[in-house]
C-alpha cells in the first residue's frame, strides 16, 4: 500500500505587532505554532522571518488572511506586507490560499458572528496540549489584546484551510 504525501501548510497572520504562525500537516496535526514580535522595520523583518519559516518548514501551501474581505479591517502597512508576502511566495512557486475571518468563524464555531475569543477557546479545546496553556484571559474593554492571540489567529487560518470533517 502506497501512502499519499501529506500536505503541509504554513499559515501566517500578519498583525500590527508582528505575526502569528502555524504549521499543519493534517486537520488534526499541528506541527508548529507561535508568534513573532517585530519592533523595528516591521515589513522587512517580517518578510525575512516568513521567508525563514518557508525555508524551514517547506510548506506545500501558504495560508494568509483575506485582507480584502468585507469583514476585515487592516492598516495600510499590513496590506503592503501582505502583498509582499504573496509576491515572495509567487517567486518561490508556493501556492497561496486566502481565508476570511468569516470563514474561520463559520468553520470553527458554526456561526460567522462569533468572537475572536470564542475562536481561541475552541482551538484551545481542540488542541489542549499545544494551545491550552497559551489561551489568554478574556479581554476586558480597557485591555489591549494579548499578544498570544496572534497564535490563535494563525491556527484558526490553518484549521479553516482544511475542509470541514464529517
Amino acid at each position: 500500500m502506497i501512502k499519499s504525501k501529506s500536505v503541509r501548510i504554513l499559515a501566517i497572520a500578519p498583525l500590527s505587532r508582528g505575526f502569528g504562525y502555524a504549521v499543519m500537516e493534517k486537520p488534526d496535526k499541528l506541527v508548529a505554532w507561535g508568534n513573532k514580535a517585530i519592533l523595528r522595520d516591521k515589513n522587512a523583518r517580517s518578510l525575512s522571518w516568513v521567508n525563514r519559516f518557508i525555508q524551514l518548514y517547506r510548506p506545500d501551501v501558504l495560508v494568509l488572511p483575506n485582507v480584502q474581505a468585507a469583514d476585515t479591517r487592516r492598516a495600510a502597512r499590513i496590506k503592503i506586507l501582505h502583498r509582499k508576502i504573496v509576491a515572495m511566495a509567487g517567486k518561490q512557486q508556493l501556492p497561496v490560499r486566502f481565508i476570511s475571518v468569516t470563514q474561520v468563524r463559520t468553520q470553527l464555531l458554526g456561526d460567522s458572528k462569533g468572537t475572536k475569543f470564542a475562536v481561541a477557546q475552541t482551538l484551545a479545546a481542540k488542541y489542549p496540549v499545544e494551545l491550552g496553556l497559551r489561551l489568554p484571559p478574556k479581554r476586558r474593554p480597557w485591555m489591549s489584546e494579548d499578544p498570544r492571540m496572534d497564535i490563535f489567529d494563525a491556527v484558526g487560518l490553518a484549521v479553516a484551510f482544511w475542509p470541514k470533517q464529517k
